[in-house]
């Protein structure tokens, strides 16, 4: 009697399991991408609030490091030339929002001067930048 053997079929790739792995990893890339916070501040001690709201859509960063070196977008300007070099790239980046990054250990005069900068630049919208407080207690 002649036993039938079963057929030797081709191996072959399944394509949902191989979708299914595609789609996740694109899932990952894009939760990491978007949960980088696009800061363009210098690092600083920045004073702590309860209620912080972190903004991740930047374009235009000044920062005021604790010996009052001031910076638009990692660059560093001087308190004179800060209005003109905002009112450039301002224009260049096409926005009037500002994202201030201020030491906590500057003076309040030496903020209010960097203000009155922004302010003359033409840029009203600005944003004092803060840690939570409830990243600190961790």
């Amino acid at each position: 009697m002649k036993i039938p053997l079963p057929e030797n079929n081709k191996p072959r790739i399944e394509m949902l399991p191989l979708i299914d792995v595609v789609f996740l990893l694109l899932v990952v890339f894009i939760y990491t991408m978007m949960s980088m916070a696009v800061h363009k501040g210098m690092p600083v001690t920045l004073p702590t609030s309860a209620v912080v709201n972190l903004k991740k859509n930047v374009v235009l960063a000044v920062t005021i490091k604790k010996n009052n070196q001031i910076f638009v977008n990692k660059e560093r300007v001087d308190l004179e030339h800060l209005t003109r070099i905002l009112e450039k790239k301002a224009k260049k980046e096409k926005t009037k929002e500002i994202l201030l990054f201020a030491d906590k250990s500057i003076s309040y005069q030496q903020l209010f001067k960097v203000l009155d900068r922004i302010k003359m630049a033409g840029l009203n919208q600005i944003s004092l930048q803060a840690e939570s407080e409830d990243l600190i207690k961790k």
